[in-house]
């Protein structure tokens, strides 16, 4: 009994990481543990958090100032008490000096700060559609992969059939010796391709293990899944021009945070306001006193208002070049986009003629060739060089495949299609 719990355990644990192993994970699954663990997209949230708080802090006032001491009181201490012909000299202060800063001043560095955190935001969903290009690009890359490894493996499937029919047609004189080694080659050559391709995925799986802040030695495998998409790009291009991009959000962010840094530049001219109260406690028999004076600061003299002049006129010089920057990645953006979707066109139109001419024709001539060589009627020299165009047509159609599918993510990165 023990022996059948015994076996009963192990066969159940092998179960358990045998579909640890066939884990299958889309896009949207990938994309959506990126946004989750990406430690990038998190040092932007503890960024964020951070602005948040500071403009908590933003309309807090000057500390009061205490102050204490003696007040006009002579060095010889025997005229500090009351005498026949005098009260006595001297005080003993104790004072308290309260600055009132201007509301407006208030509102204005807080309009600043709230808003600053409003840049690292859209750096961070900038950044989000990096990594979700990245992951999508070697994504793509890998589904291609898979499909050159099943193309792989069935043309090794089928150069040992042909090296298994020689060994046996050789001994009957119906096969030349050269071709059974060209064969052998052929074999070869793709056992090392199955290597390199494995390589290739395993590369490609590492990559999209760090985007999603995994261990890189998690096995897992993706969709074989994927759509070849069509932009309209006189309704994408609309929707970019109203919406925008990330980048260029945080530009007009960054244009908006400027200005409202002027306004608080402009803000610091205003006046201050402050009071004092001070308690003379008196020596002698002099009676108790006290001082109560009103101040107000005068940042718009001449002197004084040269720096906060200055750093409105520097900031709005600023807002002049990062207008000039928005219209210059705009320029590119379109530009871009607008060749990519050319390319993406003619990729695709190459493609499908590869799919619906190029490779049924030359699988008509393997066919072909195979069924003269199984009759004893062709030679198989004629069959290798037809197995051989049909699988270097096959390999290039799969980059056309990659090509188009990287095209359409490069699109997306630049529309920010999500």
């Amino acid at each position: 009994m023990q022996n059948i719990k015994y076996y009963i355990a192990i066969s159940y644990l092998i179960l358990s990481s045998t579909t640890i192993v066939a884990q299958t994970l889309s896009l949207d699954t990938i994309l959506t543990t990126i946004k989750t663990n990406n430690p990038q997209l998190k040092m932007y949230d503890a960024d964020i958090q951070s602005m948040d708080a500071a403009a908590k802090g933003a309309k807090s006032w000057m500390p009061p100032q205490v102050n204490s001491g003696f007040f006009m009181t002579p060095y010889n201490t025997k005229l500090w008490k009351a005498g026949d012909n005098s009260l006595g000299m001297g005080f003993y202060t104790l004072g308290v000096t309260q600055m009132i800063p201007n509301p407006s001043k208030l509102k204005a560095d807080y309009n600043y700060m709230n808003a600053m955190s409003s840049v690292e935001k859209e750096n961070k969903n900038y950044t989000i559609n990096q990594l979700n290009a990245l992951a999508k690009t070697n994504y793509y890359q890998w589904l291609v992969l898979n499909k050159k490894m099943q193309l792989a493996n069935d043309n090794l499937l089928l150069l040992d059939y042909m090296i298994k029919s020689m060994e046996i047609r050789y001994q009957y004189n119906m096969d030349k010796l050269p071709t059974y080694y060209k064969a052998k080659s052929q074999y070869s050559t793709l056992q090392s391709m199955i290597v390199m391709l494995q390589n290739d995925i395993s590369q490609k799986r590492i990559m999209l293990n760090t985007l999603m802040a995994r261990d890189t030695n998690i096995p897992f495998e993706i969709n074989t899944t994927y759509q070849l998409k069509v932009f309209d790009l006189i309704k994408l291009h609309t929707t970019f021009n109203i919406q925008g991009r990330s980048d260029i959000k945080a530009i007009e962010q960054t244009m908006a945070l400027n200005q409202l840094k002027i306004e608080a530049e402009k803000a610091k001219l205003l006046p201050e306001f402050g009071i004092n109260y001070e308690h003379m406690f008196a020596f002698g028999q002099q009676p108790q006193q006290f001082t109560l004076m009103l101040m107000v600061t005068i940042p718009f003299a001449p002197w004084a208002s040269k720096m906060s002049k200055a750093n409105v006129n520097s900031f709005q010089i600023k807002n002049e070049s990062l207008n000039w920057q928005k219209q210059m990645v705009l320029n590119e953006a379109h530009g871009m986009v607008s060749g990519m979707n050319t390319e993406l066109t003619n990729l695709k139109a190459q493609y499908d003629i590869a799919e619906k001419s190029i490779i049924p024709a030359l699988r008509k001539n393997y066919d072909t060739a195979i069924l003269a060589w199984q009759n004893n009627t062709g030679d198989l020299f004629v069959v290798l060089d037809a197995w051989e165009a049909l699988n270097m047509a096959q390999i290039d159609t799969l980059d056309k495949l990659q090509a188009i599918l990287i095209a359409q993510v490069e699109i997306e990165k630049h529309l920010e299609i999500k």
